[in-house]
């Protein structure tokens, strides 16, 4: 247990201050959706720009991936939050999803699981396919639902968060590790707010 942490320690000491900027605009990005805030959008952009270039120095090329799909679904989610056809509303409701849009997310999260992982083992070096490919499905389906605005998001997120901490240690990354147990905590907290929120809105 000593050497863990001595090991966590060592990691801190050698955390980069690029690494720590990312973690600072993420954390904001989520707590900005946990808010209901727009500020989610531009927040979360400067983030996995960061990650982008931090998750190919470090091999996590699906992470890498990810990220760069966030970019592209943070600019949709941007403009759908945004753009309500009800005039008396800034932004789009909280909704749950029905059942063939769970059926959908479902069938997205299998099929990305699957191709991620071939993708990760036929044509890269990666030495933890299987890890990095069930993390980056979760957040891949957690980040489409996030931009419709579903509460389902937040039970994407909260199975992403929990299985990227121990990822991140693994991959000599404590802060982003540190942020995604924080993660976990605020994902839980924005369920029951986006399902409170939904529940005064019907």
């Amino acid at each position: 247990m000593n050497e863990f942490f001595s090991l966590v320690l060592e990691q801190f000491y050698e955390t980069t201050w690029l690494e720590a900027l990312a973690v600072v605009f993420g954390l904001l990005s989520v707590w900005y959706s946990k808010q209901e805030n727009i500020l989610v959008y531009p927040t979360g952009i400067v983030s996995v720009l960061i990650y982008v270039y931090l998750c190919f120095e470090y091999k996590l090329y699906a992470d890498m991936g990810i990220n760069a799909y966030y970019f592209v679904m943070s600019v949709y989610g941007w403009y759908n939050w945004v753009h309500t056809k009800d005039a008396s509303r800034q932004q789009i409701p909280v909704s749950w999803n029905s059942r063939s849009e769970n059926h959908l997310s479902i069938l997205l999260l299998i099929c990305s699981f699957l191709l991620i992982r071939y993708v990760l083992i036929a044509y890269t070096d990666s030495d933890v396919p299987n890890w990095d490919a069930v993390t980056t499905s979760f957040a891949l389906v957690g980040m489409w639902l996030m931009a419709k605005k579903k509460v389902e998001n937040w039970i994407a997120w909260i199975i992403t968060d929990i299985i990227s901490v121990p990822l991140y240690l693994y991959k000599g990354l404590p802060f982003t590790a540190i942020q995604f147990l924080i993660f976990t905590g605020l994902a839980f907290w924005g369920f029951f707010a986006w399902k409170k929120s939904y529940e005064n809105n019907d």
